[in-house]
């Protein structure tokens, strides 16, 4: 049986797409390559690899959500470009970028507005995925909280729904969320 192997598009393309220089789209790729040989990760092995980061934890659900933010084409596949454009705007997007890419992840549906009921399976899934073993011990309706809190923030209008602009607003008027976004900007 032979395996198919995609191979990425030219660095000098990707250079230009991303805000990685040729050096670290080298590296980069060495890496996803290590991990997965064929040049895509399907589902399944994303959440192997997921999984490794989260042990005390059932990392399942949240990496599901996260795959499907990486796979903007809906392929069932995440190729080397996807990975790398992603990663390009989480570690050095601007501030906008980062923040789109943020509530595409949470807009579950793909509909281009968050609901309570997507905001609890995001939620729920961090919550597994950040295992048994948290300090304090979180109680059973913490989630709902957090969701509440979100929508009290987020929803501007009031509708039930946070659009992208409520989620953008919101986001920029909050000095933590905003810290938060810069946290990773140095990581490479």
């Amino acid at each position: 049986m032979t395996m198919v192997c995609h191979r990425p598009e030219g660095l000098e393309q990707l250079e230009a797409q991303t805000n990685f220089t040729k050096r670290e789209l080298q590296v980069l790729y060495r890496g996803f390559k290590n991990e997965c040989p064929s040049g895509v990760v399907n589902e399944e092995t994303f959440k192997q690899i997921y999984a490794q980061f989260f042990p005390h934890g059932d990392a399942s659900t949240y990496a599901h959500y996260l795959f499907n933010a990486f796979d903007t084409t809906q392929t069932g596949s995440v190729k080397f470009e996807d990975f790398v454009t992603a990663l390009s705007i989480l570690l050095r997007g601007t501030v906008h970028e980062k923040l789109r890419w943020t509530f595409n992840l949470y807009d579950i549906n793909k509909d281009g507005y968050i609901n309570k009921a997507e905001m609890m399976g995001i939620v729920k899934a961090i919550y597994d995925m950040m295992g048994k073993y948290t300090y304090p011990v979180l109680k059973e309706d913490t989630p709902r909280q957090h969701v509440d809190v979100f929508f009290q923030k987020m929803d501007k209008n009031k509708d039930g729904i946070v659009t992208l602009d409520e989620f953008l607003e919101s986001c920029q008027e909050d000095d933590n969320i905003m810290r938060s976004l810069q946290l990773f900007q140095n990581v490479m």
